[in-house]
């Protein structure tokens, strides 16, 4: 990726804001549950594997909350590098048709050829005025590269 000046990089803002601290209070509480889980009054027995596991699973929760704050949107004159939830993939321009905001979508999306797209999940509707000046940045940089194209 080259490191021009016109490079456009996002990421949702709003998702971050409530995914760090429900992460931390998934792991929190679930071990508060997994120490106290020996001292109960039903007459069941719990081991200190059980303890564990229940440390382990606010952890393994707590991870895939953390996962909704992987999204990230790379663009430059080389092309566009969409990174989701899972997977990154990386689009020359010419392969890209436009980039779009359909209404009432969660998220814009890049358009590929033979009505395929893919979700740009760092550009979110959640996000508000954010959304909006980073579609009017990638619109600006393809622009930007068709003009140059044309002369």
């Amino acid at each position: 990726m080259s490191t021009d000046a016109s490079a456009v990089e996002v990421r949702p803002r709003k998702v971050r804001r409530v995914a760090y601290p429900l992460a931390a209070a998934l792991v929190i509480i679930f071990g508060v549950v997994g120490t106290l889980l020996r001292n109960t009054p039903t007459g069941v027995y719990f081991r200190i594997s059980d303890q564990v596991a229940m440390g382990l699973l606010g952890m393994l929760l707590a991870g895939g909350v953390l996962l909704l704050t992987r999204p990230r949107l790379r663009a430059d004159t080389d092309g566009i590098e969409v990174r989701n939830i899972i997977g990154t993939h990386r689009y020359s321009w010419n392969v890209s048709k436009q980039i779009s905001f359909p209404n009432g979508a969660p998220w814009a999306r890049l358009e590929l050829p033979e009505d395929e797209y893919v979700p740009i999940m760092a550009i979110q509707a959640s996000d508000g005025e954010r959304a909006v000046a980073a579609m009017r940045k990638l619109r600006e940089l393809r622009r930007s590269l068709e003009d140059a194209d044309a002369a």
